[in-house]
């Protein structure tokens, strides 16, 4: 069994400059839903930009027509963290704001609340195929002091007790002569939901000033013993890129805060972890060169993220952010932006045999 490639979005196709930020879920019915950012007229995170979908029925080999699920206006709609209910129904998160509001603008709190960071959830009871309409929760999970805020990204997940859990990051207002795009204070929490996204809150805060370790973009697994772990980009000077904690409640608090991974080795850049429980093994994704986002590279752990080995290396291109998903029994999904020349060339879907990432030996051919 060999590892097989798709593309579902690839740049200046479908009426859009760009596609960027995927997120990755398999229904209960096994449709794979490979979300991402369409940015209408360039590459840059602000701007004119919508969420968008593919939807796969034949487990990410081949896709639908592009589908526009979370649009707002001329403006922007981004950061999709989707999640599959117990129920079968699929939640999607995501921020908006006006379309020239740049991440350095609101940092720097020159940026009304109104075209501000917002977050918005909505949800599909057909495997995707339509969508309701959006409903704002920032008031229940965005303090009103953050400045920046974002959803993973990435997926989110619901435990075996029942509850949502989507990792976020948020900035903190300056002090001093700063102005608030430094790494310092940006800043983690996830949101958590009882109710199958009725109702939010906000869940565990770490954020600190003193530059040692400033969480951004976070993603999480439950793992087998029913702790929570969550693995980091770490923003600040030092020590190296990645971070990670546990949490034993549900993601309301962290066990400890988040301190470094040096087992993850890679640049400044989102990464996607899940946990598979048959067999059982903690799976981490992302850009594996230590100074450029190349290598996309499949790691895994059998000791709840202790310690990290290569599983599964893609190639050695260009390649930035990525997302796991669990396919099916013999198959896991890797969705990841890639190119020859750029990162930000493709949107791309790559099944990996399941034995091949838990180490069960080699390709026994398909």
């Amino acid at each position: 069994m060999t590892a097989e490639t798709s593309v579902p979005f690839r740049a200046g196709r479908e009426g859009y400059a760009s596609f960027r930020i995927p997120a990755v879920v398999t229904t209960s019915a096994g449709t794979v839903l490979a979300f991402c950012e369409g940015r209408v007229g360039s590459q840059e995170d602000f701007g004119s930009i919508d969420v968008v979908l593919k939807r796969s029925f034949d487990g990410g080999r081949t896709w639908g027509p592009l589908q526009i699920v979370g649009k707002n206006g001329a403006d922007l709609a981004g950061n999709p963290a989707p999640v599959v209910l117990d129920t079968g129904r699929v939640l999607l998160v995501q921020v908006r704001n006006a379309a020239a509001a740049t991440e350095d603008a609101i940092r720097r709190g020159i940026v009304s609340a109104a075209n501000g960071r917002r977050v918005w959830v909505q949800h599909s009871d057909d495997d995707g195929l339509t969508w309701s309409v959006p409903r704002e929760i920032t008031a229940q999970v965005k303090k009103a002091s953050w400045r920046w805020y974002a959803t993973t990204p990435g997926h989110a997940l619901q435990l075996t007790t029942g509850r949502v859990v989507i990792p976020a990051n948020h900035s903190l207002p300056p002090s001093g002569g700063d102005n608030g795009t430094e790494g310092k204070y940006n800043g983690g929490h996830c949101l958590l939901s009882d109710d199958a996204g009725a109702t939010w809150r906000i869940g565990y805060i770490d954020d600190n000033v003193n530059g040692y370790i400033n969480v951004n973009e976070t993603t999480a697994a439950e793992l087998p013993d029913g702790r929570l772990y969550f693995n980091t980009r770490n923003d600040s000077p030092a020590p190296g890129n990645r971070a990670d904690a546990h949490s034993r409640d549900g993601g309301q608090s962290l066990v400890k805060p988040f301190r470094p991974q040096a087992g993850l080795t890679g640049p400044v850049v989102e990464g996607s972890v899940l946990q598979l429980r048959d067999p059982d093994v903690l799976l981490f994704s992302g850009p594996a060169d230590p100074g450029f986002r190349a290598l996309m590279t499949v790691r895994r752990s059998a000791d709840g993220g202790t310690t990290w080995q290569v599983a599964h290396t893609v190639d050695g291109l260009p390649a930035a952010y990525s997302d796991l998903v669990r396919l099916d029994e013999e198959r896991v999904g890797l969705l990841y932006e890639t190119g020859d020349f750029s990162a930000y060339e493709t949107i791309s879907f790559r099944r990996i045999p399941v034995a091949e990432l838990a180490g069960a030996g080699a390709d026994t051919g398909e």
